[in-house]
């Protein structure tokens, strides 16, 4: 789940199926009792129907956290307090090593170029809204200088973003497909 439409949808599915969630937050729903297997099933079919998928192994809820912070943090458009990974691991409660072996495992990418990723479709969003100029932009999201995000900018677009914001592309990718 990247954002609170999806919370809801989840949220009355759940109810929906009889279930009352304790919490439903970015990609994470605490609930009290434990769900049988054929429970399971049968909400991992709801669910699948609105485009989300039921994970209910370690590993994947901790790269499911692991999006979601990444996201949050992206999103909130206020500057890192620590550098990425102390950040990372603080909000996480384990050692960025571990996370970053264990995301390159599963995703097939690094932690850095998923950031990275959503740091570029943020930029994409705020040009797209032309309410900023790109050095507020590049301020906002924590880059060193508009020098900085440009290169990033076009290594990940092929594009500057004075080139993208002066054509209005719309070629924005969704979070979730990332």
């Amino acid at each position: 789940m990247v954002c609170s439409r999806c919370k809801m949808v989840i949220k009355e599915q759940l109810i929906k199926f009889g279930i009352n969630p304790l919490s439903v937050e970015l990609g994470e729903v605490e609930i009290a009792e434990e769900l049988s297997v054929l429970q399971k099933e049968a909400l991992n079919k709801v669910i699948l129907s609105f485009g989300f998928d039921l994970i209910d192994d370690k590993r994947s809820q901790l790269i499911e956290k692991i999006k979601n912070t990444i996201v949050e943090l992206v999103q909130t458009d206020t500057p890192l307090k620590l550098n990425f990974s102390t950040q990372i691991s603080q909000l996480l409660h384990h050692d960025y090593s571990f996370l970053s072996n264990l995301f390159s495992e599963i995703e097939g990418t690094t932690i850095e170029k998923y950031f990275i990723a959503q740091k570029i479709e943020r930029v994409k969003e705020l040009l797209k809204y032309d309410e900023l100029s790109i050095s507020q932009i590049a301020d906002q999201l924590g880059y060193s200088s508009v020098a900085y995000l440009s290169n990033q900018f076009k290594k990940e677009t092929g594009l500057t973003p004075s080139f993208y914001k002066s054509k209005r592309h719309n070629n924005r990718i969704n979070l979730d497909e990332l």
